[in-house]
């Protein structure tokens, strides 16, 4: 497992608004699920083409291939950048030689969170329950299953298995939204354990807002030291 800082702000902005510092988050993640920051969009393209230098190191006879990844790479992160996400990690496990595929998506919800009203308005849409994150505290939860596009279009025979995960983040009408998702649906109760794992290691931090010109810098320091986990490095 490997254990990204808490660096992923759920503020727009320096210190979002708060005279106190902005909330950050941080999670425990696998070796191999690669992080790709949505925002900005210079961040988001680095990313992308990061990963795909790594995905086809040594190859040098596909460019359709390798030009069609790309591409693909790149509208699933804008379909998370339209769905409000900040951050999206692609899992490249394999088990026994099989890829274990799973994503998941990091998006903010400008809204007061109500427990009470999160479940109600989940039910009927899967599994649904209140549930107490060890670091982060209490949260909703919702498993389901959905027939996604491109289970369609690929044409496979098994829905897509998805765990949401509503949190609310500290001292903000804002609700940290965290969606898992894989298509291996024979061994769906045992990739749910996996992101049941992962969202338990969600935590808090607030950074301390600078009160010195000096101090200003310490903090991006900081975070650009941790923001690139392993597999990411050029």
């Amino acid at each position: 497992m490997r254990q990204t800082a808490p660096t992923d702000r759920t503020a727009d902005g320096e210190n979002g608004g708060e005279s106190g510092g902005e909330n950050v988050f941080g999670l425990i993640t696998p070796e191999d699920w690669f992080r790709i920051p949505l925002v900005p969009e210079e961040q988001r393209e680095a990313s992308v083409s990061a990963l795909i230098k790594r995905q086809f190191a040594g190859v040098d006879d596909q460019p359709v291939l390798r030009r069609q990844a790309e591409e693909q790479l790149l509208g699933a992160a804008e379909a998370g950048v339209e769905q409000g996400g900040v951050v999206l990690y692609l899992s490249f496990l394999e088990a026994a030689g099989i890829p274990l595929s799973a994503s998941l998506l990091i998006s903010r919800i400008h809204q007061r969170f109500d427990s009470l009203d999160a479940v109600s308005a989940l039910r009927g849409k899967g599994e649904a329950a209140l549930v107490r994150l060890p670091a982060a505290g209490r949260a909703a939860r919702r498993r389901r299953s959905e027939r996604t596009r491109e289970a369609r279009r690929l044409g496979t025979e098994f829905d897509d298995t998805i765990v949401e995960y509503f949190v609310p983040v500290p001292d903000r009408d804002e609700v940290l939204m965290l969606t898992f998702s894989t298509p291996l649906e024979p061994i769906a109760d045992s990739m749910v354990e996996l992101f049941d794992a992962v969202a338990g290691t969600l935590r808090w931090q607030k950074t301390a807002q600078p009160t010195q010109p000096a101090q200003t810098t310490q903090p991006t320091q900081t975070a650009q030291a941790t923001q690139e986990p392993r597999g990411q490095q050029g």
